[in-house]
């Protein structure tokens, strides 16, 4: 439940492997290269259009400057048409420049929303292929922030920093070269003060980032902490939890707070210091402009053109700095989004269909262990043949689970095979294989949205009636009708609107709808009372017939009229037999069952 933050944003997060995520993040964006060169092209033009529209802008305040003395010493005054025409070229360069950029803003929006629109299907499609043992060792959080948090960062950071990147340094170049072609010497002079302004920049950075990572960090803490306060506040009232949890939040938002403030002051230090640099640029620009001016080796327009330069020339510095930060968080959210696009997939090399299975089942020599190191069915054998309802007892980590998870091939054996209709399971299709076999569990998964669409989750194509048939034979039909709206009742997003036995009725309803050929039933009546495990069971009886059936339960009253029980312990078949039989051996089964009605 609690998430590590991944990809939130400015947390100056480093990548591992810069080349090999820069190869693959540029086979994403390959087949948009001749748009994203279109839109590095229009962003230029924006660039240079807007750099040269302060020299024209000089040159008019040159016209209005010459007017005014020439009308003083009594020779002309100020010609308006050359001022009309500079102002509508102005005008027109303004007007373009806006254009360009309007155009590569849409050209670079389209780009990003696509290799975005790519990525997520990608990554859907690899949620379906991934191993149930991928999602035993990453958490919920980790994998919901690279569908949502890391491909978003990808996206705004490809729309904004390429062409800003490219903006800037043309800006830079352009200012500098507008301003050498005004005066030489003043350019030089303005040109010095870029590498103080990025020492300044990079000194700045480097003493907010470190903040930023801390932000970020207790950010994802108090997330968490609020997520788990949410879903656990019936616990946290239960044991009078809530002063304890309200001083380990007060603790973590307090560390946030000074973070946070920490950063943003060290980062909000960087447009008046930039100020400063620029208004010291101007004052020295003033001043030599006005001796130049004297001197007459430049005009009064060029000194306004080259003020307005000298403004602009430490904007880019700054600018790529930020970038710098957004281009590092964006590589590091793709290095993550590509790590999980390389996972391991599960294998399906079966070629075989399941349109003629039957049911028969033999397990072979089965070993397996969620570690290779730790073996914990041992050398499991059975044969159940077609029609049998198996029912595998045992106590708690003995392997019952783990036996019908391997049987539906959510996880891969280490030695041995297990056969259906006498050929392995590795041999079907695994969509053919799922399709063989409906599932029940303990704990019920429910969606948002109504009970009908829900229950038809088991049979897409099943009509409303033969969902309300299937809901009658799980004894779910009589509570439904007394909810609001009926089969039309939505559930919430934690399905908090229904009792937990009446979740499970509703998964057990799904799982007749889906008429499959193995029914595997793991503890599906454990949340329901007396009188309804009684109905229930009937109704599973009738199910079950002629249909291959494994049922766990630690309940042994409700396996008594199975065909065949399995005791486990330890990951191996202690005790095979009807439940009179085994009763009658006094042996582990029976030391289990007794236990249950002793006073």
């Amino acid at each position: 439940m609690a998430r590590r933050g991944m990809g939130r944003g400015p947390s100056g997060e480093k990548v591992k492997d810069f080349k090999g995520t820069v190869k693959k993040l540029y086979g994403r964006i390959a087949d948009f290269k001749l748009l994203i060169g279109l839109a590095f092209i229009f962003a230029i033009g924006s660039t240079v259009f807007a750099i040269i529209s302060p020299k024209i802008l000089g040159n008019a305040t040159t016209e209005i400057y010459n007017g005014i003395i020439a009308k003083i010493n009594g020779v002309g005054g100020i010609n308006f048409g050359n001022i009309k025409n500079i102002l509508i070229s102005l005008v027109i360069l303004y007007v373009i420049s806006a254009i360009f950029s309007y155009v590569q803003s849409l050209i670079m929006t389209s780009v990003s929303q696509k290799v975005s629109y790519r990525l997520r299907k990608e990554v859907s499609i690899k949620l379906n292929k991934l191993p149930m043992k991928f999602f035993d060792k990453n958490q919920t959080g980790d994998i919901l922030s690279i569908i949502t948090n890391d491909i978003d960062t990808l996206q705004l950071s490809l729309n904004g920093s390429l062409t800003q990147i490219v903006s800037s340094i043309v800006t830079v170049i352009g200012i500098f070269i507008m301003m050498c072609s005004i005066n030489v010497p003043l350019a030089i002079v303005t040109a010095l003060v870029l590498p103080f302004a990025s020492m300044i920049v990079m000194f700045v950075v480097g003493m907010s980032q470190k903040h930023f990572v801390s932000q970020q960090k207790y950010l994802a803490k108090v997330d968490s902490e609020v997520e788990e306060m949410i879903s656990g506040y019936t616990v946290i009232k239960a044991f009078n939890a809530e002063d304890k949890c309200l001083d380990e939040f007060n603790q973590d938002n307090e560390n946030l707070k000074q973070a946070g403030f920490k950063a943003q002051f060290l980062s909000g230090l960087m447009p008046p210091i930039m100020n400063f640099v620029g208004n010291l640029n101007y004052a020295i620009i003033a001043i030599l402009g006005a001796i130049l001016t004297i001197k007459n080796k430049i005009t009064v327009g060029n000194i306004q053109s080259f003020i307005q330069y000298s403004k602009q020339f430490t904007n880019p510095i700054a600018q790529l700095a930020q970038i710098s930060n957004q281009i590092q968080s964006m590589l590091a959210a793709s290095e993550r989004v590509f790590n999980f696009l390389n996972e391991e997939e599960y294998i399906d090399d079966g070629v075989l269909n399941a349109d003629n299975v039957v049911g028969n089942i033999e397990f072979k020599n089965v070993k397996f262990g969620y570690n290779e190191d730790r073996i914990i069915i041992k050398d499991f054998n059975a044969k159940v043949k077609q029609g049998e309802k198996i029912a595998i007892v045992g106590p708690t980590g003995a392997g019952k689970t783990t036996i019908v998870k391997l049987l539906m091939r959510f996880y891969e054996l280490n030695s041995g095979e297990i056969l259906l209709d006498g050929k392995n399971i590795k041999d079907y299709k695994r969509s053919e294989l799922e399709s063989v076999f409906a599932m029940v569990l303990q704990d019920t998964w429910l969606f948002n949205g109504t009970i009908l669409d829900n229950l038809r989750y088991g049979n897409l194509n099943a009509s409303d009636n033969e969902v309300i048939d299937a809901a009658k034979t799980a004894s779910a039909d009589y509570f439904i009708r007394t909810l609001p709206d009926g089969y039309n009742m939505v559930l919430n997003e934690e399905t908090s609107n229904i009792s937990g036995g009446q979740k499970q009725l509703l998964t057990i309803a799904r799982a007749i709808l889906a008429n499959p050929k193995i029914l595997i039933l793991d503890e599906a009546t454990s949340n329901v009372d007396t009188r309804t495990e009684e109905l229930i069971q009937k109704a599973m009886d009738k199910v079950m017939e002629g249909r291959t059936s494994f049922i766990i339960a630690h309940r042994l009253s409700t396996i008594k009229n199975a065909d065949l029980i399995l005791v486990m312990d330890e990951g191996d078949i202690v005790e095979v037999g009807r439940h009179e039989e085994l009763l009658k051996k006094n042996g582990f089964y029976a030391k289990i069952y007794n236990s249950q009605f002793e006073k």
